[in-house]
């Protein structure tokens, strides 16, 4: 299946039905599949061909979404680009995917305007919302005489081939130049059949009503794809709010949604949770960074037994293990509190297992790098064969995650991850992983987030550094916090370094960047 036969799946059901809503207006399938038309034409028109690259930049919008099935349709590859990125970081990823055509709304204009003169092989650029001397506008754009016809109902009678290349990704990487992840069509077609496998759906004739409030350039835009399949409508919020977020998921009966942690966390302070109803929630997905399970367990009290965990990475989207609502609690009902620290069971589809540094797999109970074999995994990094080479070394894709995949009978076979390769850090000879110290910081009342990181010693070699981020109106005794975390996991994992921060630095998708927070305490 190709990106636009989701979008076609659903219209078969019925192209009156809603798809896409946004602010008070609604697009029908039909609606949507006809503008997919018009952009897959207008792209031909513009002497885009099968397999060129064509970037969108855009914040949450329905139109801009839209535009990934036009892309689809003529057979290009959608190169979805993060409007947060800065414009240098933006100018190398559309050079390296060696875009064509960008796509962009008028508040990113700007910077747009700063990298054009540095984008040669970018031959268009189509502003969506205003009209701009040195780009299309979006009628005029539509308007283009196409070279060759393109009808939205071509992807049904065009099969794509297993290996189409469907989009690129940057990586996101913090240090270096990106890399462009290639997924392809079969790609996605499994993470969609992992995601219908693995969680709860309205039973038809009823459907799935998604509310996208994390960029659609991410991970909640390709939960997108099995919500379209089934034929239901997608609620796309333009800028992240969580009062309207909660208001969104009273008045649109949402049944399906995704939020990192840290906007979990958000929602679990908002004072208007407790008077929302969000009776019609089947399906709350977190993920994208660790969870803290003291709050997970919160969360599962106010918000209800609809917490679903999802991990994957860009190389392997979204479903390489899973834990659907029901795999937060026992068979008798109470809550699994080992389970919530772990990252579910490895998906239907997906063999997860255990490496060490030599290449040989470990038993059950033993930690090391998480590797993977999946139609679910990338068909590579674009022309970079180096870096494809040593992410399948021995045969398998490696995650860079250090885990264990549970030996012990109440969560045998539970896929645990204890940290980032890099994040390891190695105290007096012992090897201490973030996360777990991170987890024990996370179920002090005090502690909103935080981060564990190790910094040059000359006694331990690494010294292990907590910096805390609390919650309004809290205060903390660092000794205190100390011997809370060694009551916890022992003097070995208890931070001897402890710093508290108004707000701890995060990527645009909101993970903490211990890089930066290295930096700064280095600076210091």
């Amino acid at each position: 299946m190709r990106l636009v036969d989701h979008l076609d799946k659903g219209a078969s059901l019925g192209g009156d039905a809603p798809c896409l809503v946004c602010e008070g207006r609604t697009w029908s399938y039909d609606e949507v599949r006809g503008l997919a038309g018009r952009i897959a034409s207008a792209l031909a028109g513009r002497g885009v061909a099968p397999g060129d690259k064509v970037a969108i930049l855009a914040s949450n919008d329905p139109v801009a979404f839209t535009c990934v099935f036009g892309i689809s349709l003529a057979g290009a590859v959608w190169c979805p680009i993060n409007p947060r990125n800065e414009a240098a970081e933006n100018r190398d990823l559309l050079d390296l995917f060696e875009c064509s055509v960008l796509v962009f709304q008028a508040s990113y204009a700007p910077l747009v305007d700063e990298i054009r003169g540095a984008l040669p092989r970018v031959t268009t650029l189509v502003c969506l919302d205003a009209d701009l001397e040195w780009a299309l506008g979006w009628e005029e754009f539509l308007d283009t005489e196409p070279v060759v016809e393109v009808r939205a109902s071509a992807s049904l009678e065009t099969p794509a081939a297993d290996d189409d290349l469907a989009l690129i990704v940057g990586t996101g990487g913090t240090t270096g130049r990106p890399k462009g992840v290639m997924l392809t069509g079969t790609n996605i077609e499994t993470m969609t059949a992992l995601t219908l496998i693995g969680y709860p759906w309205p039973e038809a004739p009823a459907r799935p009503t998604y509310l996208a409030l994390a960029p659609l350039t991410h991970a909640a835009g390709v939960l997108c794809f099995p919500v379209l399949a089934q034929g239901g409508s997608i609620v796309v919020m333009r800028q992240p709010d969580v009062g309207g977020f909660l208001a969104h998921v009273a008045e649109h009966r949402v049944t399906h949604t995704f939020l990192p942690p840290t906007l979990i966390y958000m929602v679990l302070d908002h004072p208007a949770l407790e008077s929302t109803d969000l009776s019609s929630l089947q399906c709350f997905w977190y993920g994208a960074a660790p969870m803290s399970s003291r709050r997970l367990e919160e969360a599962l009290t106010r918000i209800g037994p609809v917490m679903a965990q999802l991990f994957g990475q860009t190389e392997a989207p979204m479903m390489i293990s899973t834990m659907a609502p029901r795999d937060h609690f026992r068979a008798d009902g109470t809550v699994a509190h080992k389970r919530l620290s772990s990252a579910g069971r490895p998906a239907p589809l997906v063999t997860v297992s255990i490496m060490d540094e030599q290449g040989r797999l470990l038993e059950r109970g033993e930690r090391g790098e998480i590797v993977v074999r999946s139609s679910l995994v990338m068909r590579g990094y674009y022309k970079n064969p180096e870096a494809t080479a040593e992410a399948s070394a021995h045969g398998w894709h490696h995650t860079g995650d250090i885990g264990y995949l549970s030996n012990e009978p109440d969560d045998e076979g539970f896929l645990f991850i204890v940290d980032r390769a890099k994040d390891m850090v190695i105290t007096g000879g012992f090897n201490v992983y973030s996360t777990e110290v991170e987890q024990a910081l996370m179920a002090h009342e005090a502690i909103a987030d935080c981060a564990v990181i190790g910094l040059p010693d000359e006694k331990w070699g690494e010294r292990l550094t907590a910096v805390l981020q609390l919650r309004p109106g809290e205060d903390v005794d660092v000794a205190e916090v100390q011997a809370f975390v060694k009551s916890r996991i022992g003097s070995v994992k208890t931070p001897k370094q402890v710093e508290v921060w108004p707000d701890l630095p995060r990527s645009r998708v909101g993970k903490v960047l211990k890089t930066e927070i290295k930096a700064q305490l280095a600076a210091k």
